[in-house]
């Protein structure tokens, strides 16, 4: 009888070993597991990570090359403000430099007239005729640069282009007729610059 429970107690025993054995094998195959399964999610988070810098660095470079061109076109904007200052200064001083030009000729020959008409023994038709040639040049020069004469008589008054000194009784002339020009008016490029001074019928 004791030899039958002696039996019984090893049979417990290797039972025992052998549950315990099982347990720690589960244990360690759940460990393998997780292991298994944290490695396979780490090459994920990597490549994930990556593409995020990958962005943020081509974003960083897209930004870095819109500020250089930002940079560069205030440079060339500001580059052009100053040309076109410099052109619209330059073109106050000598926008009348082709005018001026033209006049000369006008004094050239103003003063050729009076030199002739200090001379002895000068006829009065010749200073006349000079004076002719002078005045015929003028009016050449201020056509070149579309400034026509207001000359009104006969006209109807116009109050946008003469200016009514007085008026008078006309006969066979009908009211508001210009009947005297005192002085001529001028336009610049169909604008007027002066009006002209008339005398009008009542």
């Amino acid at each position: 009888m004791a030899d039958n429970r002696d039996d019984d107690q090893d049979i417990v025993e290797t039972k025992n070993i052998d549950t315990e054995k099982v347990d720690y094998d589960l244990t360690e195959e759940a460990d393998n597991t997780e292991v298994t399964e944290g490695s396979a999610k780490e090459p994920g988070k990597d490549e994930e990570t990556d593409n995020l810098l990958n962005q943020l660095e081509a974003s960083q470079k897209k930004a870095e090359e819109h500020w250089d061109q930002l940079v560069r076109l205030q440079a060339e904007m500001e580059n052009l403000r100053k040309r076109n200052s410099k052109e619209v200064e330059n073109a106050r001083k000598f926008g009348l430099e082709k005018m001026a030009k033209e006049l000369l000729s006008v004094r050239d020959s103003l003063e050729m007239g009076l030199n002739a008409a200090k001379a002895e023994n000068v006829e009065l038709e010749q200073i006349r005729e000079g004076m002719d040639l002078t005045l015929k040049n003028l009016i050449q020069v201020m056509e070149k640069f579309d400034i026509v004469a207001v000359d009104p008589m006969g006209e109807k008054f116009n109050p946008e282009l003469h200016q009514a000194m007085n008026t008078q009784e006309t006969e066979g002339v009908e009211p508001n007729t210009v009947v005297m020009v005192m002085q001529k008016g001028y336009t610049l490029n169909d604008r007027l610059i002066r009006p002209a001074l008339v005398g009008v019928s009542k």
